[in-house]
Order: structure tokens, then sequence, then C-alpha cells
């Protein structure tokens, strides 16, 4: 074993003996054995008192809001207290968030989450069409929403009984709504109401888009978010012991910028709660821009950075022709897409005080999996990284579910007290997915003998779009709505920027007649905008197909993204 790699492990096992900050015990969850932190809150409420410890330092920066940890609780029990006594929020009612990110988004998780209600964050791009699928399999009944959002719930609000809470000007708007402000105002001064939460109780219902069409709603205990929160805090407890830092010696305070959507666990885990255990200062960016990004990080000092391999490439192109003060910036993660090997030593070169990284997890793991980080990234930019310790678990297994040794591909899957309970509404999906334990991701990959994880292929149709999950499936169904599609296969192409993008092989009915553009029109009432195809090819002849019958996508992806590679346009 490399002898960096057996450093960290005994590190790590030093944290988590009896006795020590991170103390690992061995629970039952479900008659399935897992390893669990023993000084772990016992729910979010418990852990969202931190808060409290960072009462005067900056919480949340965006435009021209500006809110310390302190006032953020204090409008996040006032905003509890109106759920309770003007909405009737209790224990296990679903409450969703539809925002673009913003401090009341974070305000309303608290909220929701510590008086034991279920936080459903929504997917900000999808349509109406989409959002009436959500609300339909949540059962959602009070909406935390940004005026964009709330235009496209109207038509909608009514057949799901919707109570609507708007956070910013709705002026004009024909719906009933309350502002967040006035909820606020309307219980200023109340406590967070006092409700016995247990660490198994379902604490947020996310939606990831699956290979199954319509997307699925995955559910977490508050168990399955703090295990997340906690491995992660003993990772970084560890990285710095091996770096020889001390917290005492930062040049700036943490802070950290914003960039991706709360609806996603990278976002909502990584970013926003990882923040409150250290009071970090999130400055948030009201649309991805490089030189903004640049602009906020030298007026904010900026120290740590997460978004899609996307945003990291373009700031450190930015930031190469760039004369600002970006000394402050540490942390350059990435997450949602695997970042280019190319890309490593380039932001590296170009941020010399910063440490690049990346991460592996999915949205039913709790984002949590694999981390590369530091030295271990440099030496090895086409790992996704080690395991997380200390509670966490990967196998890799064959098709006939055996363990394969290090350097064989098989499935990834994960065992880890932070995997959801399971989907909503969905028990064979649940069923298929997560068997003894495992979660079974999908994803094709191999382990090195030092445990690197490398992703190698998917076994699921799925696009990862920007980090954005597309189920293949969903957009052949947008295709196939139209009356003169015969038939039609989606798949991923890959893009230098985006990772990948939507391709779609389509053939017509005999003598109909389509553009390509005349179909965009057509989906687009149906998926969101990220979902629709970037290329399209009409075909006149049957697609291919393999033995079985199915269409032989991967011979059609090969084909097309050849042309693409050689400049041929749809």
């Amino acid at each position: 074993m490399n002898a960096e790699v057996q450093k960290f492990d005994e590190l790590a096992a030093a944290l988590t003996a009896p006795g020590q900050p991170f103390a690992v015990e061995t629970i039952d969850i479900g008659g399935i054995e897992y390893r669990n932190y023993s000084a772990m809150p016992a729910n979010l409420g418990a852990y969202f008192l931190n808060m409290l410890r960072h009462a005067d330092k900056d919480f949340a920066v965006y435009q021209q809001e500006r809110y310390t940890y302190g006032q953020a609780y204090n409008h996040s029990a006032e905003f509890a207290m109106g759920l309770v006594e003007r909405f009737g929020v209790r224990k296990g009612d679903r409450v969703a968030i539809l925002s673009r990110n913003n401090p009341q988004w974070m305000m309303a998780f608290v909220a929701v989450t510590s008086i034991g209600a279920v936080a459903v964050p929504m997917n900000a791009w999808w349509t109406t069409e989409e959002l009436d699928y959500g609300f339909q399999d949540s059962g959602a009944k009070v909406v935390v929403a940004d005026r964009a959002r709330i235009e496209r719930l109207m038509p909608i609000a009514g057949r799901h009984d919707l109570h609507i809470v708007s956070v910013d000007d709705c002026a004009g708007l024909d719906i009933e709504h309350k502002p967040f402000a006035e909820l606020v105002a309307e219980f200023a001064g109340a406590a967070m109401p006092d409700v016995e939460v247990a660490a198994d109780d379902y604490a947020t219902i996310m939606y990831t888009s699956g290979s199954t069409g319509h997307p699925k709603g995955a559910l977490s205990s508050h168990r399955g978010i703090l295990s997340a929160l906690y491995s992660w805090m003993l990772m970084g407890v560890v990285s710095k012991q091996m770096a020889g830092e001390v917290e005492s010696g930062a040049k700036y305070p943490p802070a950290g910028l914003l960039t991706i959507p709360l609806f996603h666990c990278t976002a909502s885990h990584s970013a926003f709660m990882m923040s409150v255990i250290v009071g970090r200062k999130l400055v948030i960016m009201y649309k991805w821009d490089a030189q903004e990004a640049l602009r906020l990080i030298e007026q904010e000092r900026i120290t740590w950075f997460n978004g899609v391999p996307t945003m990291s490439a373009e700031l450190q192109a930015a930031a190469a022709k760039s004369d600002r003060d970006i000394s402050s910036l540490v942390d350059i993660m990435a997450g949602g897409a695997a970042r280019p090997p190319d890309q490593v030593g380039k932001i590296s070169g170009t941020f010399k005080r910063a440490t690049p990284g990346i991460g592996y997890g999915l949205t039913e793991t709790n984002a949590l999996g694999a981390v590369n980080a530091g030295a271990f990234y440099l030496a090895n930019p086409n790992s996704t990284g080690r395991t997380v310790p200390a509670v966490t678990e990967f196998r890799i297994l064959s098709e006939d579910g055996n363990a394969l040794p290090a350097g064989e591909r098989g499935e990834v899957c994960i065992k880890s007290p932070a995997n959801v309970v399971g989907y909503w509404n969905k028990p064979e999906a649940t069923a298929d997915a997560f068997i003894n334990g495992w979660f079974h991701t999908g994803d094709v990959g191999y382990l090195d003998e030092d445990g690197f994880l490398y992703i190698v292929d998917r076994i699921k149709e799925i696009i990862i779009r920007g980090g954005e999950n597309i189920s293949c499936l969903e957009v052949e169904a947008a295709i196939y709505s139209h009356p003169d599609v015969f038939e039609a296969a989606v798949f991923g192409l890959p893009d230098e920027r985006l990772g990948e993008i939507v391709g779609a092989a389509v053939v017509l009915h005999e003598g109909a007649s389509l553009s390509a553009e005349a179909l965009r029109e057509h989906m687009a009432p149906h998926i969101a905008s990220f979902k629709l195809p970037a290329h399209i090819w009409f075909c006149g002849e049957p697609l291919p197909r393999i033995a079985s019958g199915k269409i032989f996508k991967r011979q059609l992806k090969a084909d097309y993204a050849a042309e693409l590679a050689a400049g041929s346009k749809s």
C-alpha cells in the first residue's frame, strides 16, 4: 500500500477509536448492520443548533441581502412556527421548496426538518407538467417558491390544494400566497417548536432522474444526512492532519461560493449544511458567470469553491487572464460529473494556494461515496477517489452478484447509513436498487490496490449533463408523444463543456415531415429545457437492433459522436 494512503488510514482509525470525536459503533437498521457515529446528533434540528455557536458570523450573502447565523436561525424558528400555526404542518408532512438559490431556501429547509416535517426540494428547472407529477407523488401541500416557479404552479395549484409561501416580489400574480417576510414577521421572536424527532425519522425527499421515466423521490432519514456530514467532517480533519495544518492558521475565515442548485445534494449537503458546523459564510450567485465569480472571490475573500467540472474549468480559464486577487481560494471542489484529467493540473497551476478535489456520490447516498483531493488527486487524476471514512463501504460486483477483486470491472455498489431509505411510493424500484443494505449505482467501475475508485461506464440509461441526471426513457417518451414519430432512441454524446449532452435518432412515419426545431418545440412543455436534445438526427431507415430486438444505442452513440467529432452538424 502507498505510504501516504497508509498514513491517511491510520489517522482516520485513530479518530474513530472509542472515546474519540468520531468514534464508530455498530447498529441495526431494518435488520442490517451498519457502522454509525456514536456522537452524532439525534436529528437535523439538533445539528442546526450549531448555527447559534456562530451567531455573529455571516451566514449568507445574496445580492443586497446579508444574514448572520443568528439572524438566519431566528428566522428559521419564526418560519417553523408559522408552518405549524398558520398551515397546520405536522411531523411527517411534506413541505416543498421550489426556488432558485437564496437565503430563504436554506432557512425554510432548517425550519421544515427541525419540526420533523419532510423537506421536498424540487428541481427549479421543471415544467408545469413535471411539477404536477412531483406534487402528485410527494403529497406536499405547502410550497415555498419564488415568482418564476409560482407562475408555473398557477395552472395546478388548485388541483393539489397548494398553500404557497412566496420568497420574492409576486405583486400582480393572480394567486393566493403568503410572503415569507410577512410570515416571519407575524411570528417574530418565536422559538423553534419543540418536536420529538428520531434519527431514523424521514427528513427529505430529493428527486433524481433514473432509467425508468419519471423522476424517483429518494427518501432520506435524518441519520442518512448526518452520516454524510460527519463522514466529510472526519475526512476534513484527517486531511488537515496530513497537511500539518491547524485551523487557527487560516489567513481568511471560511467562505464558500454557492454556484450549484440547492435542490441537489452537492449543494444542500456539502455547501449549505457543511457550512453550519464551521460557521462558513455562503455567498450565493444569482447565476453562474466566471467573471462575476472572480469578482465575488476577491470581494468576499472566498476560500472554498464547489461546482460541476464545467464551472471550475471556466473559472480557471478566466482566472488565468485576470489580475484580481484570488489568493484567498484554497479549495476547488467538483462533483456531479467526471472532470477531464488535464483540468487537474491546470487548476493547480493557476490557483497556486488552492487544492483541487472531486467527489463521487449520488442522491441515493446523500452524496457520500468517494473523494479525491490534494496530492492524491494530482497523482491519480483519472480516479474519483477513495472511500470517505468511516461508515461507507464500496464493492464491485459481477453480473451474477459476486464481489470482484482489485482491478476487475463491475457494478459499483455502496453500503452506508447515509444511503436513503428507498424511493418514495416505489417499493419495486427500491427492492431493485437496495439489496441487503447495498445500493446498486448502475455505474461500472473498478478499485485499484490502494482503494482508488475509477468509473468507466454506465449500466443505466442515464445522461449526466453538467451535473443534471437525464433519463433517456423520459426524453424518448416526450419524442414519441409527437404523432409523426415512428421510433426514437436517446443517448448521451460527449461534450467538452458539459461532460455529456443529449442526442436523439428519430424515424418518422412514412410520408411525414418534421424539423428538429419543431420537434423540440413540441417537447418543451413536457420536459425541462436541459433535457431537450441538443442534436437530433432523422433516419430514413429503421434504427439498428441487437439480437434481443432492442435498439443498439451503443452503436448509435458511437456513430453520431464520431460525426460530431468530424465536424458534422445536425
